[in-house]
């Protein structure tokens, strides 16, 4: 029975309810496996919370389908130790890349970080209108 029921709220068939709650067990897991990779990976973190959600759940994505091509179609479930455990390592590559392609490992020529341009800035508009004289 599809339709509003007035006890019951939204009333879904199987398939769709199905759908609707793998989607949520993906976006919690993927949360879950995304700050476990954050926190296992030292430095600084790009991103934000959507950032940690989606690299978590491509992360389990990848590390489960790549454990399921290796072992010859068997679905891996992420919901599972070993979906766990694949799943952590997939996000640790993504983040690895995000942060390799975002800047955050390999600087060229002379690194200069952004509170070290603000202070010398600021110092320096402030004392080269001045003039001094004895």
């Amino acid at each position: 029975m599809n339709g509003l029921d007035a006890a019951h709220g939204l009333v879904l068939n199987d398939s769709a309810q199905q759908l609707v709650n793998d989607v949520l067990t993906w976006i919690g897991f993927g949360t879950v496996i995304g700050l476990l990779a954050k926190g296992i990976m030292p430095g600084r973190d790009p991103g934000g919370a959507i950032a940690t959600v989606l690299m978590g759940i491509g992360g389990t994505v990848i590390g489960c389908g790549i454990l399921s091509y290796f072992y010859d179609g068997q679905r891996v479930i992420p919901v599972s130790p070993m979906g766990m455990l694949v799943g952590t390592g997939g996000t640790l590559v993504i983040l690895f890349f995000y942060k390799m392609l975002g800047g955050y490992y390999f600087v060229e020529g002379e690194y200069v970080t952004r509170s070290h341009r603000r202070r010398t800035s600021s110092r320096r508009r402030r004392y080269d209108s001045t003039v001094y004289e004895d």
